[in-house]
């Protein structure tokens, strides 16, 4: 097989003169992957990884070896971060943001410092960590700190260490030997249980699958992420998917806290304009249909209606009644907030939300909860989907149907950005 090269460059420079390097190491020379220099921003990198070089890689120097790298790599930042740890964490949003592969440098010496880079990139950025061997980096260590949960994500280069050896084939079987250990005993260690997952969540999951609501590849979301999988409720778009739908959050419903020994903690079912009221309206019948609960729905409009009823609000009278809010998913959870302030305004409780997918991702790289998390906490109320992203990773462990580059893109996104 080809062996890929990475020209150990340390290039960093101005656009024109960065595009020129470009075209010298990984046209001229035709290196798979080079070093660079990250200190002139995302200008100086971008030549390397995107364009005609978007197949090729670039590992950014963040804390390397040398002594000499604290005078400037571990400098501290008015967002407390080191500025190395602000390298690694640039590497993880420009490589979302623009489809490039980055990678890091660091050195296998300091394995507090390789820790808190691999937390600062997430789990999806590779380190290059040379060090091990000659230079006194303890491979162990190294891989226990630079590792992410799968065992993967960090690259290794040791040469006099073998190049010097009486039998330098024999050293390379060694060292291979040693990373696989390490390996397996770091996959070992930061194992997570699989998420438990109910038949309705499997056949949830599946009948998303069949009607395209659910898909695997590569998707830009609106935060910049690119995600491995996205989800768009509004593809049930048929009565049998309609059927399934409103059983599945029903079924979802009945097994959470809004429900106290088969008796409903809520008055009303509210679905909010617009995916909210047919939603509403399924889930409303479903919880009749199969659990014998009858509750109240309404809905509002966006524009208030000047004939007829009028108003904004359609369906059964709220006021003084406790609501449970419907929706297909939560992004920034501008909506839920909206119809919570709507009800309070109208003397109705809101005293839960439901939806179909818990993305269960943080908001930002920043900030250590999701969209979910705030919602249940800013609100004070619970917060029940059909499944979450952690379900989703036990279907596809269990399955058994697809790639496994899907369950490896999916199982990598939520350590990078899972809570």
């Amino acid at each position: 097989p080809e062996i890929p090269v990475l020209l150990d460059a340390k290039r960093g420079d101005i656009g024109s003169t960065a595009a020129a390097y470009a075209d010298s190491c990984l046209g001229d020379l035709g290196a798979d992957a080079v070093t660079l220099s990250p200190l002139m921003g995302w200008d100086s990198v971008k030549p390397f990884v995107t364009e005609k070089y978007a197949g090729k890689a670039a590992f950014l120097l963040c804390k390397t070896s040398n002594p000499g790298s604290n005078d400037l790599l571990a400098l501290d930042l008015a967002s407390n971060q080191t500025v190395f740890e602000k390298i690694a964490q640039l590497a993880g949003k420009w490589s979302s943001e623009h489809g490039a592969s980055l990678g890091l440098v660091v050195g296998a010496t300091d394995q507090k410092a390789l820790a808190r880079v691999r937390k600062a990139a997430g789990s999806g950025v590779w380190i290059l960590a040379p060090g091990v061997g000659a230079q006194g980096g303890d491979l162990a260590a190294a891989a226990a700190a630079g590792l992410n949960a799968q065992g993967t994500g960090l690259l290794i280069p040791v040469s006099r260490g073998i190049s010097r050896a009486d039998d330098p084939g024999q050293a390379a079987k060694e060292l291979k030997e040693m990373i696989e250990s390490s390996r397996q005993s770091v996959i070992a260690e930061t194992a997570e249980p699989a998420a438990t997952i109910e038949d309705y969540q499997t056949e949830f999951l599946e009948f998303s699958l069949g009607q395209g609501v659910l898909k695997f590849g590569s998707f830009v979301l609106k935060s910049g992420r690119t995600s491995p999988y996205f989800f768009n409720a509004g593809l049930f778009a048929n009565g049998a998917a309609l059927f399934k739908l409103g059983r599945s959050y029903a079924s979802a419903i009945m097994s959470s806290e809004l429900v106290d020994e088969g008796k409903p903690k809520f008055d009303i079912i509210f679905g909010p304009a617009y995916k909210g009221i047919s939603l509403g309206a399924v889930v409303c019948a479903s919880l009749y249909g199969d659990f014998g609960v009858d509750v109240g729905f309404a809905y509002n409009r966006k524009e208030a209606k000047d004939h007829g009823e009028g108003g904004k609000l359609v369906g059964a009278s709220m006021e003084g009644k406790r609501i449970l809010i419907v929706d297909d998913v939560i992004t920034a959870g501008t909506a839920i907030r909206e119809s919570h302030a709507m009800l309070s305004a109208i003397g109705a409780e809101a005293v839960g939300v439901a939806i179909a997918l818990d993305r269960a991702e943080k908001r930002s790289l920043d900030d250590p909860i999701s969209a979910v998390q705030a919602v249940a906490r800013d609100l004070s109320i619970p917060v029940v989907s059909i499944v979450n992203l952690p379900q989703l990773q036990t279907f596809l462990e269990q399955s058994g149907r697809y790639d496994e580059m899907v369950l490896e893109s999916v199982s990598q996104y939520r350590a990078q950005y899972g809570v």
